[in-house]
């Protein structure tokens, strides 16, 4: 018998590998760039390289997992995670930190995308709905403390102890998998070609890849605002580790704040329209980032509260419709959501790392034309987008 408390603590847990595995390290960005003499666009490699290999793992861990099971693959995914943290902490150069975070992403990959396979496995339609805003309001505490815990680490130890710290939180996470039953009741038959065959029936469901690829857009300005926020509040901004860490548990907050949000107002309002007031919000903060109506970091602070906010009000329910047009393969079809999240985010990140004069009017248009889009589009599709998502309900 599942504890079910304990069980979303730990899919929670699962959920926030890819913010524990970047957000308390962000604060060191800087400091590896004095220390190693690099520019941002190399150091940020460490992000974007990380990202992209996030990504491509994820296409290996649903589809196996289908197959396999999903605890098997979570704790060989995990344990590779924990050797590659701590590889990390005894890097001695940028090239070295850039392959050992390529494999820390590649054991990152399997407890995100196995998470939400999970909540497939055991939760339908409206209640998938409410445990996914559950879990976002957890999971969103790891982005809220990680660069402010990280921001301490680096006032009284080296930077090295981040990822130290990473690979003891991951011990802990591997040992709930451990104890943790199998949830996937029919595993697949497919053979590792057939495995390859699900991506194309994936790719022909327009109706998943059009959702996916919709409600995927809403990650740029949020990961251009990852990759860049430790330059523009601690290099342009003059502010200490701790204070930046601060200013970005601001914006985890409104995540968090965006996800309770979505849970009590889920059964009230319906999907539908909290993903037209989450667009909306992200047009909106955006904008209000373009008129630069408040001087210094509260500039950029303020705005991305609303856009963060909105974010979190929206993702839930953007994940649950996207589920909600396929009826199997539930690991391939979570592996290919997120590989389509985190590769927009990579992109992002990686665009925002060039050398911009105003990092934060790039991030402002970023917020302005995917909110924008995304609200046209949804407007647009929302009556079929209703019909299809209470489909399971």
């Amino acid at each position: 018998m599942i504890n079910q408390n304990r069980f979303l603590l730990l899919l929670a847990l699962l959920s926030a590998f890819p913010p524990l595995s970047t957000d308390m390290y962000l604060p060191a960005i800087p400091l590896l760039q004095k220390a190693w003499h690099q520019p941002l666009a190399v150091v940020n490699l460490t992000l974007v390289g990380f990202f992209v290999s996030y990504c491509v793992s994820l296409l290996f861990y649903g589809p196996l997992s289908d197959r396999y099971g999903r605890r098997p693959l979570l704790l060989a995914g995990i344990g590779l995670f924990i050797v590659a943290s701590l590889l990390c902490g005894l890097s001695t150069g940028i090239v070295g930190l850039i392959v050992f975070r390529v494999l820390q992403a590649a054991g990152a990959a399997s407890a995100a995308t196995l998470a939400l396979a999970i909540t497939k496995d055991i939760f339908k339609g409206h209640e998938r709905a409410r445990i996914l805003a559950y879990m976002g309001v957890i999971m969103a505490l790891a982005p809220m403390l990680a660069p402010v815990f990280g921001g301490w680490v680096l006032t009284w130890f080296s930077w090295r102890w981040v990822f130290v710290i990473q690979a003891v939180i991951a011990a802990i996470g591997w040992i709930g998998v451990l104890r943790m039953p199998e949830t996937l009741k029919t595993p697949s038959a497919n053979s590792v070609r057939e495995t390859a065959g699900i991506y194309f029936e994936l790719l022909a469901n327009r109706r998943y890849l059009g959702f996916a690829l919709m409600m995927s857009i809403i990650v740029v300005p949020h990961f251009a605002f990852i990759g860049g926020s430790a330059d523009i509040y601690i290099t342009r901004f003059g502010l200490s580790e701790q204070v930046f860490g601060y200013f970005f548990a601001l914006n985890a907050m409104a995540i968090m704040a965006g996800s309770f949000a979505c849970m009590r107002l889920l059964g009230l309002l319906g999907s539908q329209k909290l993903l037209t007031m989450g667009f909306a919000g992200i047009l909106a903060g955006g904008a209000a980032m373009l008129t630069r109506w408040l001087p210094g970091p509260w500039g950029l602070a303020l705005p991305m509260v609303v856009i963060s906010f909105s974010f979190g009000l929206s993702r839930p329910p953007s994940n649950n419709l996207v589920l909600e047009q396929v009826d199997r393969h539930a690991g391939a079809a979570s592996s290919l959501l997120i590989f389509i999240y985190f590769l927009l985010g990579a992109i992002a990140m990686w665009f925002i790392a060039l050398d911009w004069a105003d990092k934060i009017r790039i991030i402002g248009l970023l917020a302005t034309i995917s909110g924008g889009a995304m609200l046209v589009l949804w407007l647009l599709f929302a009556k079929r987008a209703k019909s299809l998502g209470n489909r399971g309900s």
